[in-house]
């Protein structure tokens, strides 16, 4: 009886040594075998490089201890801020040129180690290159031996530069290969549309950016996240709240179901009279076998007037019938999107929903919570 809680116990520990918990937020077990192969690729395909590049009698290596620890980074967490091209290339550079420099006027080892990692940090620090492997780069230039010590300023550029920049290279390959966004380029704030100065509609409730400036100060620590992804993720987490408490309104519920649309072979004068006649302000465009290919309203008309008679159209916003109804906002006020279009599998149109349309369901949604709670 007494053995029964200890193989329950190590059963546990087992299943949480086997199973797969990620340190960082967000990463899954495929995302990491991704970064894994990206990284044998990348640190193979540097090494073969540089041996045509340095040649087979070269006295300095052909790849740096700090290079694997950058393809870490690149590969694992290719959206951290510490693991974009300037860091990787401008931190190891620029970090192993100040280990260089501390080697000639520092004598003493112990002495110089600390003073290359610290200094490294500064300067990284100051040329927005902040990168851990920075650091080993630095250290590297200080104990790297006779070899480095010779090389002397040569060293940060080859091998240090020219590994940084081969690997950045692979890695942008790899992620776009890979379908992953690399560089990572932060989604940029909602922005006002109509040239005022008011702020955009969709900030002007809840929390803004001094919010997100104050909570992050309160950290008291360096996190290792853009500021713009913080934002964009408290205002996924705001909508994913919102989907989830106010889901049982559905797109079907309330889109309008008799939709006027316009052929794509039609002209301008043709979609500015529907416009004008229906009194909407966005009108589908259909293909020949009728099938969704854009919307055209006022400012697409305007913007092509006297250009030629073809009809001019953007990308459509859709969604499906099935979708809850408030997933829509994001789309209705970002200060452009006028209305929905929604489609099935086949992209074809079976309705459409306004701001207007949307504004009066949610409201009347709030009446009836009000009513319920009441």
């Amino acid at each position: 009886m007494t053995d029964a809680p200890r193989t329950d116990e190590k059963s546990t520990f087992l299943f949480k040594f086997l199973s797969f918990s990620p340190i960082l937020t967000g990463a899954t077990l495929k995302e990491r075998m991704i970064g894994c192969l990206g990284a044998l690729i990348g640190i193979c395909v540097t090494a073969v490089i540089c041996s045509y590049v340095f040649g087979d009698n070269a006295l300095l290596p052909l790849i740096v201890a700090p290079v694997g620890a950058s393809a870490v980074l690149l590969f694992a967490v290719p959206a951290s801020p510490l693991a974009q091209p300037w860091p990787i290339i401008g931190g190891n550079t620029i970090s192993a040129l100040v280990g260089i420099t501390v080697s000639q006027f520092v004598h003493d080892p112990m002495l110089a180690v600390g003073l290359a990692v610290s200094l490294a940090i500064a300067v990284m620090s100051f040329t927005r290159s902040l990168h851990p492997p920075g650091g080993a780069a630095a250290l590297t230039a200080v104990v790297g031996g006779p070899a480095v010590a010779s090389a002397g300023y040569m060293f940060p550029f080859i091998p240090v530069g020219i590994n940084s920049v081969i690997l950045v290279l692979l890695g942008i390959i790899f992620h776009r290969i890979s379908r992953r966004r690399y560089p990572h380029a932060a989604v940029p704030p909602a922005v006002n549309t109509h040239d005022t100065a008011d702020i955009p509609a969709a900030l002007r409730v809840g929390f803004n950016s001094r919010d997100v400036d104050a909570a992050i100060l309160e950290f008291h620590e360096t996190l290792d996240i853009d500021r713009a992804d913080i934002d964009r993720l408290l205002r996924s987490v705001e909508q994913h709240s919102l989907v989830r408490t106010r889901s049982k309104l559905l797109c079907r519920d309330i889109m309008s179901r008799d939709v006027v649309c316009i052929g794509h072979r039609e002209t301008a004068q043709v979609a500015r009279r529907l416009l004008l006649e229906h009194d909407i302000r966005t009108l589908p465009v259909l293909d020949d076998v009728r099938r969704l290919i854009g919307t055209v309203g006022l400012r697409e008309l305007v913007m092509s007037e006297g250009i030629d008679g073809r009809l001019p159209f953007s990308e459509a916003e859709t969604a499906i019938e099935s979708d809850a109804a408030v997933s829509l906002i994001p789309k209705l006020t970002d200060g452009s999107t006028h209305a929905v279009v929604i489609v099935d599998a086949a992209m074809h149109v079976t309705g459409i929903i306004s701001q207007t349309d949307l504004l009066a369901a949610v409201a009347n949604s709030l009446a009836v919570s009000h009513d319920n709670a009441a």
